[in-house]
Parts: C-alpha cells; sequence; structure tokens
C-alpha cells in the first residue's frame, strides 16, 4: 500500500490551524438558500476556468461563463469543450460527494471520461508509457511508472485514501495533499491527470468534511502560484519513478497544498462573510433550517428555487443519480415531511416541498 514519507513541520500546522479556524467560521455563516446557489456557482466557475487555465486552456473566466451557457468562440473550439467537460466532471464529483462509503476508483476513471468526453464511461488505464517533457526544449521532467505497473499502484492508493479516511488518522487536508501527489506521480492516463487529480483532492475533502457547502476552489491559488504548484510537485533525486520519486520526501508539497488551502478558505470566509451581510441578503437566515437537511436535501433546494413542482426525472438530473435512485430517495423525503406530492390524481407524479420547507426557497 501507498506509504506516504514526510513530516508535518510547524508552518503546515500552523496552516492546518487557520483552516480549522475558517472552516468553523464559514459553517456559522448566517445563509440562505440564494446567498448559497450563488456562491457555489462562483467557485464552480473558478474552479473550471483556472483548473482548466493550468492546463493551457485560453479562455478568459467571463469567457468560460459564457462558453458554458452555450457561446461560440471561433478558434477556441477545443477550449470551448475542455471547460463544458470539466464542468460536467466537476457537477459528478459534486454528486459523489454527497454520497456515503469509500470512494470508488471505477467512479473516478468516470471523471476521467468526463474530464476528456464530457461522457461519463469509464476510461481505461494508459496501455503504454508517457513522458512529461518541457514544452520549451524537450527535456524529460519526469518519467512515470510503466503501464503494467498502474493498475496496482492506483488500488493500493485508493486502499489507502479509503483506510485513512475510515481511521481518522490523518487530517483531512493532509489525506487530500497526498491523494493530490500520489495521482499525479502514478499519471494513470496519457492526458487529463492533473485535472482529475483536482477534481479527486475535491471529492476527498468534501467527503471529510470539508465541502464548505462547496462554496470554495483550491485551484485558483494553484493557478496564481503555478511554479510553486510544480516545484512542489516535482521531489526526489530524479526524474524516474523508480529512481527515488517513489520514496521522496513529501514534506514541501504538503506544506504547499496547507498554505494553498489556508488562503483560498481564508478568501472565501471574506467573501461570504460580506456576502451574507450584503443589506439585501440579511432579512433571511437559513441556516439553522439548511443544517437539519443532509447533503442532497441542500441541493435539492436549488432545483425547487426554479420551480415550484418538479418530478422523479428533474430530481434524478439535478443530483446526478439513476432514476430508481431519484424515486426512492423520493420516497424517504416523503416520509421524512420534506417533500409532498403536488396532485395525487395525477398518473405522473409530481412533487413540491413541504411548507415548512418551501418558504426557504421563496422570493
Amino acid at each position: 500500500m501507498f506509504q506516504p514519507n514526510f513530516t508535518i513541520t510547524p508552518a503546515a500546522a500552523t496552516s492546518l490551524m487557520a483552516i480549522e479556524a475558517d472552516r468553523q467560521a464559514i459553517m456559522e455563516l448566517p445563509i440562505n438558500v440564494d446567498v448559497l446557489a450563488g456562491l457555489r456557482e462562483t467557485a464552480r466557475l473558478a474552479a473550471t476556468h483556472y483548473s482548466t487555465q493550468i492546463e493551457g486552456n485560453r479562455l478568459t473566466q467571463a469567457q468560460v461563463a459564457k462558453a458554458l451557457a452555450g457561446a461560440h468562440f471561433p478558434g477556441r473550439e477545443r477550449d470551448e469543450a475542455e471547460v463544458r467537460n470539466y464542468y460536467r466532471a466537476l457537477e459528478h464529483i459534486e454528486s459523489l460527494a454527497i454520497e456515503g462509503g469509500p470512494i470508488d476508483e471505477v467512479e473516478l476513471r468516470r471523471v476521467h471520461g468526463f474530464v476528456m468526453t464530457g461522457k461519463r464511461t469509464p476510461t481505461p488505464y494508459r496501455p503504454g508509457q508517457n513522458e512529461i517533457r518541457e514544452a520549451v526544449n524537450g527535456r524529460v521532467v519526469y518519467m512515470p511508472p510503466e503501464a503494467p505497473d498502474v493498475p496496482e499502484l492506483m488500488s493500493d492508493l485508493f486502499a489507502w485514501i479509503n483506510t485513512r479516511m475510515a481511521e481518522h488518522d490523518l487530517p483531512a487536508p493532509l489525506v487530500a495533499a497526498l491523494t493530490h501527489y500520489q495521482y499525479a506521480t502514478i499519471h494513470p492516463y496519457y492526458d487529463g491527470n492533473g485535472r482529475t487529480a483536482r477534481l479527486l483532492t475535491t471529492l476527498v475533502l468534501h467527503r471529510a468534511g470539508y465541502g464548505l457547502k462547496g462554496i470554495y476552489s483550491l485551484d485558483e491559488h494553484y493557478a496564481r502560484n503555478l511554479a510553486g504548484y510544480y516545484a512542489a510537485l516535482t521531489v526526489g533525486p530524479s526524474h524516474n519513478y523508480y529512481l527515488g520519486r517513489a520514496e521522496a520526501d513529501l514534506t514541501g508539497f504538503l506544506n504547499f497544498f496547507c498554505d494553498s488551502m489556508a488562503q483560498a478558505l481564508g478568501s472565501v470566509r471574506t467573501r461570504a462573510t460580506d456576502v451574507a451581510q450584503t443589506p439585501g441578503n440579511r432579512h433571511t437566515d437559513d441556516t439553522a433550517a439548511l443544517r437539519q437537511l443532509d447533503p442532497r436535501q441542500r441541493r435539492a433546494l436549488e432545483l425547487f428555487r426554479d420551480s415550484a413542482i418538479v418530478t422523479s426525472s428533474h430530481i434524478a438530473t439535478h443530483l446526478g443519480i439513476s432514476p430508481r435512485t431519484a424515486n426512492t430517495l423520493i420516497r424517504s423525503w416523503i416520509d421524512d415531511d420534506f417533500l409532498e406530492v403536488d396532485d395525487p390524481s395525477k398518473k405522473k407524479r409530481t412533487y413540491r416541498l413541504r411548507p415548512r420547507y418551501e418558504r426557504l426557497v421563496s422570493p
């Protein structure tokens, strides 16, 4: 199994304390459904822009938003497809985040499928060797493990992730950081490894209780210090995986990751506090009511902002789950007095929120 070599330095410990303080403050912010939805969409757009920008995407953040809304930019068709695919992958990660249980390796292969094609078909791992070269001079800067070793290395990584998540023997940000590093190190595909590593990191943080309502993104902080990001990932005495990279000291990457996460949470705490305290948003504080709902119910509230009455298909699409799972979920929500059947006399069932929750999405 993956056995990372690292030390928790005073700098990392300070960052971890800052992360916890901001995490608690963000969770306690007075906030309503509209404010939450706006902050979450801002974070999605930032993650999509910066994560693809790291890989060379040329669209600006404003153009990313327009591309996701259907706009076209002549000569940038590949960039348009890339941001749309990443956004779909991010939505799929958010759907996975609200599920319980271990993180599934096949699901992450589906995430890579979204990244590369916009479809949820799992991508097979690379069948051959690849090399990471400098764009300017073609010099090899990293030689990943050989293709026959990739399946076992990936299986070991996911076993390690799920063991750490179950045993809680490492702070969640460190688990996320080490997950990011090892996925990028294995480099299981010819392309899309960085984007998928960052998405997996997001999933680990969400599953560990660091999702913070989906209102922050680490990608901006990587992109703004790209040299530091790449330098932190480049460890060991050789560019070859088998010549020391696997046993390298990862302390530097942990320091970089924890500092980036502390900056991200500090920024979003300031932004969320400002938005929550804007005069137009202060007339309702739905924090207490929202805390009583599970993550899927909170996401469903956003669907009811646009329509008071929805079908099971609407719920399935919005949450990224199968129709069968949606029907099972709806039955439990009716039993819990979260939903009610809108008109029992109709053959095709439609649903609305119970009055106590309907007020959360009322103008």
